[in-house]
């Protein structure tokens, strides 16, 4: 066995073969704190619904109320509203109140950069 390769014997005795321990240290060096990573998830997960995908790359361009956003996407303005409601939570989208109605938009330019890299990736 090499340098570079040694052999691991976890708590319950299973034989773990670690190739490259150096950039397995690496890798726990920059390792994310497991609630971050939750976060992160959460993120993600909110992401992975084409609905509000389609919601948060409209606000990209400008802000818009539940009714805008509704006529938009064809949901029904409850519908509408969970999941902005869900977006909001994630610090996604925020909100400003003019009189009565209240817009909605992207929370800051994070969110507007995750997207467009996002996008970018996707046409390459």
């Amino acid at each position: 066995m090499s340098a570079a390769e040694l052999d691991f014997v976890d708590g319950e005795g299973c034989r773990v073969r670690v190739v490259h321990l150096d950039k397995v240290e690496q890798a726990q060096r920059s390792q994310v704190p497991a609630r971050a990573l939750e976060g992160l998830s959460r993120i993600f997960k909110a992401l992975g619904d084409p609905s509000r995908l389609k919601m948060m790359i409209a606000l990209r361009e400008t802000e818009m109320c539940v009714c805008d956003l509704a006529a938009f996407t064809g949901l029904s303005e409850s519908a509408v509203s969970h999941q902005l409601r869900r977006l909001k939570d994630l610090a996604l989208v925020r909100s400003r109140r003019d009189g009565q109605i209240v817009y909605y938009t992207l929370d800051d330019h994070h969110v507007e950069t995750l997207l467009d890299v996002s996008l970018a990736h996707l046409r390459e």
